[in-house]
This record gives structure tokens, sequence and C-alpha cells, in this order.
């Protein structure tokens, strides 16, 4: 694997109300080189987008961070102070949020919101500040940008909003951007373009990417490698065409049998039994064991570890009956 922009060592999250503790991350470890697409991907609830919280520290004030390292070009984020954290997001690291409208300020027109970022990081007046958020948003494919600039969060629909997110994040030129569900409600066409601007930020800028969502058609598409999380733990890793063709946690090879097919192969869509557990306790077995149609006793014992699977070793699982034994014998 190539040389890692960001490393994940460990990460351990808690939330912390007065009457449960929520384990919500629990040793959670990945890396992602310069250029990459990382998708996570899991029901909701999994941890996904806490994971993706935790890198530039934007976590609420219930949650902790209890063990692990983040790391972003060999400097551990989780030690900065906070007059170095602001350096880092935006020039370093961004973020787009799940909801660009509800992550845009409704009472600041967009080209003033676009130009903060700027004037803030940058020794630039308000003019070119303002002249560069205009190019900003014709980069991310918003036609009449001037109109853009002076219009406010609710005179934009949600994909339009979700270009001027996009702009904001790449202001600076980061090194990583976390996209948390950057299409979720947005028409096919608008989630295309969406795409076409990651991708375009990719291939042009070397920008790595941590992508977050649900749905595998937009991993199919974009991401290079797929990590799978069930109840705050990574289960499976490994190259999307891989994981895709040969899953080998029974709960990814349960998730993709969840997708509709469009040669209407599957008269019946298939459903995963049970629910995911309370995360109220540390695990003591594997968490999917209630769900498993594999489970061994053994799997009531101790959660297993994330290792790497025979025929690759850049595909790990954490299972101890994984799928490709069936095919084994």
């Amino acid at each position: 694997m190539p040389q890692a922009l960001l490393e994940v060592r460990d990460l351990s999250i808690e939330y912390r109300a007065r009457d449960a503790t929520v384990y919500a991350v629990s040793g959670v470890s990945f890396q992602l080189a310069p250029g990459e697409v990382l998708a996570i991907v899991g029901e909701s609830g999994s941890g996904k987008t806490t994971v993706g919280m935790a890198i530039p520290r934007l976590l609420p004030g219930e949650a902790a961070v209890t063990g692990g390292a983040i790391r972003l070009g060999g400097t551990d984020l989780l030690a900065l102070h906070d007059a170095e954290l602001r350096s880092y997001r935006g020039r370093r690291v961004a973020m787009i949020f799940q909801d660009p409208v509800a992550g845009l300020n409704p009472v600041i027109d967009i080209g003033s919101q676009v130009a903060e970022i700027l004037t803030s990081h940058l020794q630039l007046d308000r003019k070119e500040a303002r002249r560069r958020a205009v190019d900003l948003l014709y980069r991310v494919g918003l036609a009449e940008p001037e109109r853009v600039a002076r219009a406010y969060p609710f005179q934009l629909s949600g994909g339009m909003c979700q270009r001027v997110m996009i702009g904001i994040a790449t202001a600076l030129d980061p090194e990583l951007i976390i996209a948390d569900e950057p299409t979720s409600a947005l028409d096919v066409t608008i989630q295309a373009q969406i795409l076409y601007q990651l991708e375009r930020l990719r291939q042009e800028r070397g920008t790595a990417i941590l992508l977050i969502t649900h749905d595998f058609g937009v991993v199919a598409q974009v991401a290079d490698r797929v990590a799978v999380m069930y109840a705050g733990r990574i289960v499976e890793e490994g190259p999307v065409r891989e994981m895709l063709k040969q899953p080998l946690h029974p709960y990814s090879h349960a998730l993709l049998a969840t997708l509709p097919r469009v040669d209407g192969a599957r008269a019946h869509l298939h459903q995963i039994p049970g629910q995911p557990p309370e995360l109220t306790r540390p695990a003591e077995r594997c968490p999917f064991l209630p769900r498993c149609p594999k489970a061994l006793s053994r799997c009531r014992q101790e959660p297993p570890p994330l290792l790497e699977q025979p025929g690759g070793a850049t595909h790990r699982v954490a299972c101890y009956n994984p799928v490709w034994q069936d095919a084994a014998g």
C-alpha cells in the first residue's frame, strides 16, 4: 500500500450521558493514502459518522475519545491544541456534512460564507476573498456563480447547497476530505454530478477522500477500498471489486444480498434478521452473533480480531468462520 496520509489506530469513542454510556466506536483502525477513496459503509448507528467526525475533532461535547491515535501526515490530531487544530481544519482536512442546508448559515449570503474560510486562513481583503469565492462556486459546477454568491441557502436546492459545501471544503486545497453521505436525499442526476465533482478533486488535486455512505452503488462508482462497520467495529476491509464480488464476513454478505438487482434475478429482497446490538456495554462476544447464520461456539467467547485473509494481503475480516471457508470446503 502507498505511504499513508491518514492513519487511524485502535480508535475508541464513547458517548456519556447521566444514565448510560454508549460504546460507539471500539478499536477501529484503517489507513488512507493520498489520492485514494476509502468508503465506510454500514447500517445507521454503526459508528460511521462518529469516526468521520473524530478525525477533525468535531465530536459533540458528550463524546469522548478513550483510546487510539489519529495521524494526518504524521501529526497526531488528538494531541493538537485548539489554535493548532484550527489551522489544520480547512487547510489540511475538511468535512462535507450530510445535510448541506443545515451546514450553512441561513442569514448569511453564500458568497460571504465561502469567503469566510479564505479570510480566516489567508491574507486576503474582503474584495479579493469575494472574487475567489465566486470562482470556487464556478469550479464546483454552479451556473451563474455571481447570482449564487448573492443568494441565501433557502433560495438554493439541496444539490446546489451540496456543491457550495464542496466549494467551502475545497477552498484551501486540503489533503483530506471527509464526505458524510454527500449524495443523501438527492435525485440520481444531481447525485451523479456531486460524485463527478469528488472524482475531479481526486484526479486534479490528489485529494484523499473518506466517503461515509450506505449506498453500495456510490461505493462501486467512486471508491478504491471499502470498510464495513457493524456495532462500532470494522468487520471487513478490502478492495472494492474484491469485496463486492466475494464478501468474506457474514454481515457484508448479508448486506449485499439485500440489494435489488437490475436483471430481476431476485424475486424477493433478502432481510437480515434481528436488530443491531445495544452498545451500552463493551462487547464480550462477536456483536453479529445473534444475527449470524454461521456462528461458532468460539464466537461467544470474544470479539474476533480484524485479520488478513488467505489470497489477499489487503483484504481483512473480523470473523472466526468467514464465507470463503464455504468454498474451501
